[in-house]
Protein backbone atom coordinates (compact mmCIF):
# COMPACT_ATOMS: atom_id res chain seq x y z
CA UNK A 1 0.00 0.00 0.00
CA UNK A 2 1.35 3.07 -0.86
CA UNK A 3 2.29 5.80 1.84
CA UNK A 4 -0.39 8.39 0.66
CA UNK A 5 -2.93 5.82 0.70
CA UNK A 6 -2.03 5.06 4.47
CA UNK A 7 -2.18 8.83 5.24
CA UNK A 8 -5.44 9.25 3.80
CA UNK A 9 -7.12 5.99 5.58
CA UNK A 10 -5.20 7.62 8.75
CA UNK A 11 -7.57 10.36 8.37
CA UNK A 12 -10.37 8.90 7.60
CA UNK A 13 -10.40 6.46 10.64
CA UNK A 14 -9.63 9.09 12.84
CA UNK A 15 -12.81 11.08 11.22
CA UNK A 16 -15.05 7.46 12.70
CA UNK A 17 -15.57 5.87 15.72
CA UNK A 18 -13.31 3.02 14.59
CA UNK A 19 -10.37 2.11 17.16
CA UNK A 20 -8.35 -0.41 15.58
CA UNK A 21 -7.71 -1.64 12.00
CA UNK A 22 -5.96 -3.82 10.50
CA UNK A 23 -4.70 -4.35 7.07
CA UNK A 24 -2.69 -7.18 5.47
CA UNK A 25 -1.53 -9.00 1.65
CA UNK A 26 1.26 -10.61 0.43
CA UNK A 27 3.73 -7.99 0.85
CA UNK A 28 2.41 -5.92 4.14
CA UNK A 29 1.36 -5.97 7.19
CA UNK A 30 0.21 -2.86 9.94
CA UNK A 31 -2.33 -2.20 12.41
CA UNK A 32 -3.68 1.43 12.83
CA UNK A 33 -5.18 1.93 16.80
CA UNK A 34 -6.87 5.27 17.74
CA UNK A 35 -6.27 6.90 21.38
CA UNK A 36 -10.28 5.38 22.04
CA UNK A 37 -8.64 2.07 21.77
CA UNK A 38 -6.16 2.36 24.65
CA UNK A 39 -5.90 4.82 27.29
CA UNK A 40 -2.95 6.47 25.75
CA UNK A 41 -3.89 9.50 23.28
CA UNK A 42 -1.85 8.40 19.81
CA UNK A 43 -2.49 7.11 16.42
CA UNK A 44 -0.07 3.98 16.12
CA UNK A 45 1.36 2.57 13.12
CA UNK A 46 3.36 -0.41 13.03
CA UNK A 47 4.88 -1.33 9.65
CA UNK A 48 5.53 -4.93 9.86
CA UNK A 49 8.33 -4.89 6.87
CA UNK A 50 10.38 -1.51 8.03
CA UNK A 51 13.75 -3.49 8.96
CA UNK A 52 15.83 -0.16 8.80
CA UNK A 53 13.25 1.37 10.95
CA UNK A 54 13.51 1.61 14.57
CA UNK A 55 10.92 -1.08 16.31
CA UNK A 56 9.21 1.75 18.63
CA UNK A 57 5.76 2.59 17.83
CA UNK A 58 5.49 5.85 15.57
CA UNK A 59 3.16 8.47 15.72
CA UNK A 60 1.22 10.57 13.22
CA UNK A 61 1.45 14.07 14.24
CA UNK A 62 -1.35 16.62 13.30
CA UNK A 63 -1.95 20.38 12.36
CA UNK A 64 -1.86 22.28 15.24
CA UNK A 65 -5.66 23.02 13.92
CA UNK A 66 -6.62 19.65 14.94
CA UNK A 67 -9.13 19.44 17.50
CA UNK A 68 -8.33 15.99 17.90
CA UNK A 69 -5.24 15.40 21.31
CA UNK A 70 -3.39 13.12 19.02
CA UNK A 71 0.20 12.99 20.90
CA UNK A 72 3.24 12.12 19.61
CA UNK A 73 4.96 8.90 20.40
CA UNK A 74 8.05 9.87 22.38
CA UNK A 75 8.15 12.87 24.58
CA UNK A 76 11.66 14.36 22.98
CA UNK A 77 9.78 14.54 19.51
CA UNK A 78 6.90 16.04 21.46
CA UNK A 79 9.59 18.79 23.18
CA UNK A 80 11.40 18.90 19.21
CA UNK A 81 8.00 20.03 18.08
CA UNK A 82 7.30 22.36 20.68
CA UNK A 83 10.72 24.23 20.32
CA UNK A 84 10.38 23.96 16.70
CA UNK A 85 6.72 25.99 17.03
CA UNK A 86 8.07 28.40 19.11
CA UNK A 87 11.33 28.92 17.05
CA UNK A 88 9.10 29.45 13.61
CA UNK A 89 6.91 32.14 14.44
CA UNK A 90 8.98 34.34 12.03
CA UNK A 91 10.00 31.08 9.50
CA UNK A 92 8.64 28.80 7.03
CA UNK A 93 8.79 25.30 7.98
CA UNK A 94 10.02 22.42 5.41
CA UNK A 95 8.36 19.16 7.58
CA UNK A 96 8.97 15.28 7.00
CA UNK A 97 6.38 14.21 3.82
CA UNK A 98 6.76 11.13 5.32
CA UNK A 99 8.07 8.20 7.99
CA UNK A 100 11.52 7.22 7.59
CA UNK A 101 15.04 7.97 8.43
CA UNK A 102 16.26 11.76 7.56
CA UNK A 103 19.90 12.07 5.57
CA UNK A 104 21.21 15.52 4.94
CA UNK A 105 23.67 14.15 2.32
CA UNK A 106 23.23 11.96 -0.73
CA UNK A 107 25.99 9.72 0.48
CA UNK A 108 28.37 9.53 3.11
CA UNK A 109 31.26 10.70 1.26
CA UNK A 110 29.60 13.99 -0.34
CA UNK A 111 28.84 16.81 1.91
CA UNK A 112 25.02 18.11 2.88
CA UNK A 113 22.47 19.18 0.52
CA UNK A 114 21.80 22.42 2.36
CA UNK A 115 23.33 24.35 5.84
CA UNK A 116 22.69 26.90 7.88
CA UNK A 117 22.65 29.85 5.74
CA UNK A 118 22.47 28.77 2.04
CA UNK A 119 19.86 30.03 0.04
CA UNK A 120 17.97 27.62 -1.29
CA UNK A 121 14.60 27.98 -4.14
CA UNK A 122 11.37 25.91 -4.19
CA UNK A 123 12.81 22.84 -6.32
CA UNK A 124 16.27 22.54 -4.55
CA UNK A 125 16.30 19.00 -2.94
CA UNK A 126 16.95 19.73 0.76
CA UNK A 127 17.54 15.97 1.96
CA UNK A 128 16.67 12.47 1.61
CA UNK A 129 13.95 10.62 3.37
CA UNK A 130 14.68 6.38 3.35
CA UNK A 131 11.38 5.01 3.86
CA UNK A 132 11.00 0.95 3.40
CA UNK A 133 14.57 1.25 1.85
CA UNK A 134 13.78 3.92 -0.91
CA UNK A 135 15.17 7.01 -1.10
CA UNK A 136 13.00 9.80 -1.40
CA UNK A 137 14.49 13.31 -2.38
CA UNK A 138 12.41 16.20 0.04
CA UNK A 139 12.20 19.87 -2.04
CA UNK A 140 12.37 22.85 -0.30
CA UNK A 141 9.11 24.13 -2.49
CA UNK A 142 9.87 27.42 -0.70
CA UNK A 143 12.84 30.26 -1.26
CA UNK A 144 14.55 31.86 1.55
CA UNK A 145 17.92 31.13 4.05
CA UNK A 146 18.08 27.91 5.96
CA UNK A 147 18.33 29.08 9.30
CA UNK A 148 17.96 25.91 11.44
CA UNK A 149 18.44 22.28 10.63
CA UNK A 150 15.86 20.28 13.14
CA UNK A 151 16.21 16.91 12.27
CA UNK A 152 20.07 14.93 13.11
CA UNK A 153 21.51 13.45 9.97
CA UNK A 154 20.36 9.85 10.01
CA UNK A 155 17.83 9.67 12.67
CA UNK A 156 14.67 8.55 12.15
CA UNK A 157 11.71 11.15 11.73
CA UNK A 158 7.88 11.31 11.88
CA UNK A 159 5.20 12.49 9.10
CA UNK A 160 5.14 16.41 9.82
CA UNK A 161 7.97 16.59 11.76
CA UNK A 162 10.12 19.99 11.31
CA UNK A 163 13.25 19.06 9.49
CA UNK A 164 14.40 22.87 8.52
CA UNK A 165 13.48 26.61 9.48
CA UNK A 166 13.86 28.77 6.14
CA UNK A 167 14.11 33.07 6.29
CA UNK A 168 11.77 33.77 3.72
CA UNK A 169 12.98 36.02 0.72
Amino acid sequence: MEFDKIKELIKLIQKSKISEFKYENESTKFSIRTKSYSTSKEVIVQPSMMHSMPVAPMAQSLPANNTSNVAPATTDSAANNEAAQEESNNYIEIISPMVGTFYRSPSPEKGAFVKVGDTIGEEDTVCLIEAMKLFNEVKAEVSGRIVKVMAEDASPVEYGQVLFLVEPN
